[in-house]
């Protein structure tokens, strides 16, 4: 029987271009719920009530109620081990990038110097009106929406329903999955697109595509070459191990 992790390790040390795609599943061991799971985010706060452009525009105030308790749940937050094994990954040179749909900015506060958000990252705040930026703070909690100098509404910014992914984001994620000769899913379903569409465009491309996730998932079935079962946690630092120490 072959050894799984070695294939893929070895596919990994061999190729010229490896990357990253990441979702919610490479957070949750840092304390940050699937939104999408029992219990998460969209459980207590309908994405098609809190989690709208329209829904911003129409009541600030409202929509920063859920705003707060993400930024108080993603400043307890600490990257956790499969962040800190695609971060020794790229700096040993065998992850060129990470494409994340993750808000959280995890990866580089792992020490990955290379991360392309598809949704933006929750540390910072961006004026409606004027589009300055300025960190997150959640110590103006009681005051409702945060104003800026102009006297716009500040919303965090990230790409919330109804918004379009940042173009330079698709580029350069379209780019890399084209050209990669592996690609590494990290913690995601296959359903939320265009990211999703990524692995499928590596492997029409001859990537080999690595799969870590806790269940077996669309991709498993159709494109997975190397699937890796267990929590991102555990599986990638076992994978980062051998490609590292095999390449020593």
């Amino acid at each position: 029987m072959k050894d799984i992790y070695a294939e893929a390790a070895d596919r990994i040390r061999n190729a010229q271009c490896v990357i990253a795609v990441t979702g919610a599943g490479a957070s949750v061991e840092s304390g940050i719920p699937d939104f999408r799971s029992p219990g998460g985010l969209w459980t207590k706060y309908p994405p098609f009530e809190y989690a709208t452009i329209e829904a911003f525009h129409e009541d600030p105030d409202k929509v920063w109620v859920m705003f707060y308790e993400l930024g108080e749940t993603l400043m307890k937050a600490e990257p956790n081990p499969a962040h800190y094994a695609l971060a020794r990954l790229e700096e040993k040179g065998f992850l060129t990038a990470i494409i994340t749909q993750n808000i959280d900015a995890l990866h580089q506060r792992a020490g990955s110097s290379t991360v392309i958000e598809y949704h933006g990252n929750a540390d910072t705040l961006a004026c409606s009106a004027c589009f300055r930026k300025r960190r997150m703070d959640i110590s103006h909690r009681d005051h409702g929406a945060p104003r800026c100098e102009c006297g716009g509404y500040m919303k965090p910014d990230v790409v919330l329903f109804g918004e379009i992914i940042p173009p330079q984001a698709l580029l350069q994620s379209e780019t890399l999955a084209r050209t990669c000769d592996a690609l590494i899913i990290v913690g995601t379903s296959a359903q939320v697109y265009p990211a999703a569409g990524l692995p499928y465009t590596a492997k029409d491309c001859g990537a080999y595509i690595i799969e870590c996730n806790v269940q077996p998932t669309d991709f498993t079935r159709a494109i997975t070459d190397a699937f890796l079962q267990g929590p991102a946690g555990k599986t990638l630092p076992r994978l980062a191990d051998m490609v590292i120490g095999d390449a020593a």
